[in-house]
């Protein structure tokens, strides 16, 4: 996790690696989910999944999306300066995702450039990275955030 500062556009560098936390992942909110938000049979339903080509009941790509969401705004947005985002590019769901993993999320900057439209805020490029409790990555997502920019007078306290 992050410290409490507050995080302005200007403390996103290339390379930085954030990581911001992790969480244990439980059946019951695996099939909570996915019987609100993706009722496929191999998030819900112990004997199809068991059939499936999972082997098992795993949790929703949209699930893990959203435990990792959590965790960023725990360990990064919550404490910054963020404007909100104009999108994401890219969510890959790589290995399933099962009770009683542990996911741990990595925020990766990959690129950090300010407006040139609007001098008051800048775009932050990130790969959040999911990973199990093995090491294995399960999920990642590339998107970008609009952070505000350092006031003036906070400037040379950086």
């Amino acid at each position: 996790m992050t410290s409490q500062r507050h995080m302005y556009f200007e403390d996103f560098f290339v390379g930085q690696q954030i990581d911001v936390g992790s969480r244990l992942v439980t059946e019951e909110e695996i099939i909570a989910f996915a019987s609100q938000f993706d009722p496929q049979p191999f998030h819900i339903d112990h004997e199809a999944a068991a059939q499936s080509i999972f082997g098992g009941v795993i949790a929703s790509g949209w699930h893990t999306c959203s435990m990792m969401m959590r965790m960023v705004v725990d360990g990064v947005l919550g404490a910054s300066s963020s404007m909100g985002s104009p999108g994401l590019d890219c969510v890959r769901w790589i290995k399933p995702v099962r009770a009683g993993d542990t996911l741990s999320v990595a925020y990766i900057t990959k690129e950090v450039r300010p407006s040139t439209s609007k001098p008051d805020r800048g775009v932050v490029v990130s790969l959040w990275q999911a990973s199990n409790q093995h090491g294995e990555v399960v999920a990642t997502v590339e998107g970008m955030g609009m952070f505000r920019r350092r006031p003036e007078a906070e400037a040379g306290r950086a």
